[in-house]
């Protein structure tokens, strides 16, 4: 008896046309109802903010039932990826301790989160990207999946999530053909992630139904709404 393939592989051509130059980039995209590649996905948690609104608090170390911030991040993706690396400009040896890679940003100028997503694009060695921030940790199980799917659907460089109150532009996957198309944004002033991805046609994915998926720590109010979801999510698991 002869098996059907589980995937079949098509080749995408994106052509950017609202960038100056266009660009045009061939995707070869696993058009697969099952299970994204893992294996040729890199997490990447984006740590690299100055954390104006905690008083200038690295958001990923500060401590949260007893763990760093980003320690459950960690875990959320360990099993969801092939790969992981940590974005960050200060507190490199913390952070490296956690016994994963650290890239910082091409400068010291904390030009926000496109200026990460470019440095772990660069250093990815898969063929996609997937960031998320350093400050939210509830993320879904299948976030990779959802994401992964939306891209392969869409035929499209990246996938954007999205909720009932729009795009949540930081939680993306990233095609590692879109380098060159994000150096250029930067050179040029761009700094709103949302407008970069609808200038490459990011597909979304919607994480409608995932309303704690977004909460992150930007206050003291944050803090104590994070701690109860936690413990929420924690007593929910227990048998």
């Amino acid at each position: 008896m002869v098996m059907a393939p589980w995937h079949r592989r098509r080749a995408f051509v994106v052509d950017f046309e609202a960038l100056n130059p266009p660009y045009s980039i061939t995707l070869n995209v696993n058009i697969a109802a099952s299970s994204p590649p893992l294996h040729n996905i890199t997490a990447a948690i984006l740590a690299g903010g100055r954390g104006t609104r905690l008083g200038g608090a690295d958001k990923g170390l500060e401590v949260l039932a007893g763990r760093p911030l980003i320690a459950p991040i960690i875990a959320a993706l360990e099993t969801q990826c092939g790969a992981l690396l940590i974005n960050a400009n200060r507190n490199f040896d913390r952070y490296r301790a956690l016994g994963f890679s650290v890239v910082s940003d091409a400068d010291a100028e904390f030009k926000g989160p496109l200026a990460g997503m470019l440095s772990v694009l660069r250093a990815a060695t898969t063929e996609y990207v997937l960031c998320v921030p350093c400050d939210a940790p509830l993320l879904p199980p299948d976030l990779t999946t959802r994401l992964w799917r939306a891209l392969a659907v869409a035929g499209a460089p990246a996938s954007v999530a999205r909720n009932r109150n729009g795009m949540q532009p930081v939680y993306v996957m990233l095609s590692t053909a879109l380098i060159d198309a994000l150096a250029d944004a930067l050179d040029g002033g761009t700094r709103k992630v949302a407008d970069w991805l609808h200038s490459v046609g990011a597909a979304e994915a919607d994480f409608s139904d995932c309303p704690t998926m977004f909460l992150n720590l930007n206050c003291a109010a944050d803090r104590l709404l994070l701690l109860a979801q936690m413990e929420m999510s924690k007593s929910c698991q227990t048998p």
